[in-house]
């Protein structure tokens, strides 16, 4: 950077021009790591995923070595209070899923803090789905007097009726450190992917791989809404007793006739309870 004369973002930008121009050095690494979920933590600057190419052809040459790609498009759940930047996450989203031109989840991050905010004037599946926009446009004329400006009611109207036009742009939900959130997110990143869909690899896939194939559970948006905002603090205090018994459990673990602690097989017993049949065979070994 002290060489070539780059600020912050010129930096990430030469790098990933070097990366592209240098995509045997990547694929090397990936061809060591074999089959297995391979997490690709970009940076944060908007103009990699708007407009800049390098990234995109990175992933487009991935892609070609068989590689099933998910973008994964985080966002602060924060954005939700207010509609001026709600309704910039949706811009900025559409144009991040027409530029990577890949399969694409947006992502409300930290769900479980939404409580702690003022409460929303619609309920969430509203801004998951993202249901009529123009409900929106008193909210936000009263989020500011700026806004309210008539110059910028009609700038307000054309950009939610090219949102509302290409009707791509949808939101998943996560609670990173609740277990049954991160797997829902998994699940989507599966169907995405087009993994749910495939073809079992044999009877030596996992129950997990099955269970996720699929699909396990699913976890409406409704729930969503009562788990983390309209009833949390019930939730949290279930969870809490669940948590206490279950290292309570750990102190005092039971054991098999082998002398194997068996709570791994109860957890095992217990997903294929909520999974459908899926005509394979599997073997465990131990």
């Amino acid at each position: 950077m002290v060489e070539e004369e780059l600020g912050p973002n010129g930096g990430v930008l030469y790098a990933l021009e070097e990366l592209e121009n240098n995509i045997e050095w990547l694929e090397q690494g990936l061809g060591r790591l074999g089959e297995d979920y391979v997490l690709f933590d970009c940076p944060g600057q908007v103009e990699l995923f708007t407009h800049h190419t390098s990234l995109r052809n990175v992933f487009f040459r991935i892609q070609k070595l068989g590689y099933r790609l998910v973008v994964l498009h985080l966002t602060d759940s924060y954005i939700l209070t207010m509609p001026s930047l709600y309704i910039s996450t949706l811009l900025l989203s559409l144009r991040a899923m027409l530029q990577m031109d890949l399969p694409h989840l947006n992502v409300l991050t930290k769900i479980d803090n939404l409580s702690a905010y003022a409460p929303l004037p619609f309920n969430l599946d509203y801004y998951t789905e993202v249901h009529d926009l123009t409900y929106l446009l008193p909210h936000l004329a009263a989020e500011s007097p700026i806004l309210r400006n008539p110059k910028f009611e009609g700038l307000n109207k054309a950009i939610i009726e090219l949102v509302e036009d290409f009707g791509l742009v949808g939101f998943e939900t996560l609670a990173v450190e609740d277990k049954k959130s991160m797997m829902m997110l998994l699940q989507a990143v599966d169907r995405a992917g087009g993994y749910a869909f495939g073809s079992a690899e044999g009877a030596n896939d996992t129950v997990w791989q099955v269970a996720m194939r699929e699909g396990m559970a699913t976890m409406d948006i409704k729930d969503v809404q009562e788990r983390w905002i309209d009833a949390k603090d019930e939730y949290d205090d279930k969870q809490r007793r669940e948590w206490e018994e279950e290292a309570k459990a750990r102190d005092t673990p039971s054991l098999t006739e082998d002398g194997e602690d068996d709570e791994v097989d109860d957890d095992i017993e217990e997903i294929e309870k909520q999974a459908p049949s899926s005509g394979v065979k599997v073997v465990r070994r131990n």
